[in-house]
């Protein structure tokens, strides 16, 4: 027995970084995986990746920014598989803003990507659950920055905050139907999306891991395996009871002080 053996899961952002992990690492698993995404091509790269290992996968686009979008993405994994018995919130964006420097047009856009999308995704998938009168379970991907973060990520660290609570929120209101929600505030991670970021905004050059890991106890940045695997225990039976934990996945202790 593999930990999601007969098990659908919705991944949102689930074409590259932690949301690709996790669709690799819930098909080993023994999953049916939809995963989503704003680029086609390496979400249809990644579906026949899964499926020419032999399992069920198929890839969506969806920008989650949209809510009919998101909506949608929901529809599809319910109308290729079945149902959603598993949903990994993991689509986000990090771009750089200030309490200064912020346009509402960036706030908003963090606040529908990195709150919006994954309230409605759950609202979805929950009411899937509840028609089947089924269990099911949810991983939101937050981040540490949720506890406050830097000043250049105040929109970002303001929506994830708000996802924090959200993931709480909703395990409270549907404990007693058995659908578990809980949360990974994921601290700094190697990922295509991080690459990106800090040469676009922190004029960073080939070596910035190589910097940024002589600063960190580990030696290292995270590895999306090593969330995905979290993650995939989370939405597996092997994690019990547990509903509403947001877990601070990080090499840093929060609160901590030298």
């Amino acid at each position: 027995m593999t930990l999601l053996d007969d098990k659908v899961v919705l991944v949102s952002g689930g074409s590259q970084g932690v949301g690709g992990a996790v669709a690799r690492a819930a098909a080993r698993e023994g999953a049916a995986v939809l995963l989503t995404g704003r680029r086609t091509e390496p979400g249809e790269a990644l579906a026949a990746e899964l499926t020419a290992l032999g399992a069920q996968a198929a890839f969506v686009r969806a920008d989650v920014a949209d809510v009919e979008q998101a909506r949608a993405s929901v529809a599809a994994a319910v109308a290729r598989f079945g149902r959603v018995d598993c949903l990994v919130n993991s689509a986000g964006l990090t771009s750089r803003g200030s309490l200064l420097d912020t346009t509402p047009e960036l706030f908003d856009a963090h606040i529908a990507v990195n709150l919006r999308a994954p309230f409605f995704l759950m609202q979805g998938a929950v009411a899937d659950m509840l028609s089947r009168h089924a269990p099911g379970t949810i991983v939101n991907i937050i981040s540490t920055s949720a506890h406050c973060g830097q000043p250049f990520l105040t929109p970002y660290s303001t929506a994830k905050a708000a996802l924090a609570g959200l993931t709480r929120n909703a395990a409270h209101a549907h404990r007693f139907d058995r659908i578990r929600i809980n949360g990974l505030n994921i601290g700094w991670t190697d990922t295509e999306g991080e690459d990106a970021t800090q040469r676009a905004f922190h004029g960073a050059g080939d070596d910035w891991r190589e910097q940024a890991a002589k600063n960190l106890p580990m030696g290292r940045l995270g590895r999306t395996d090593e969330i995905a695997d979290f993650v995939v225990f989370l939405l597996s039976d092997r994690s019990g009871v547990v509903t509403g934990s947001v877990v601070d996945w990080d090499q840093n202790v929060i609160g901590a002080i030298d």
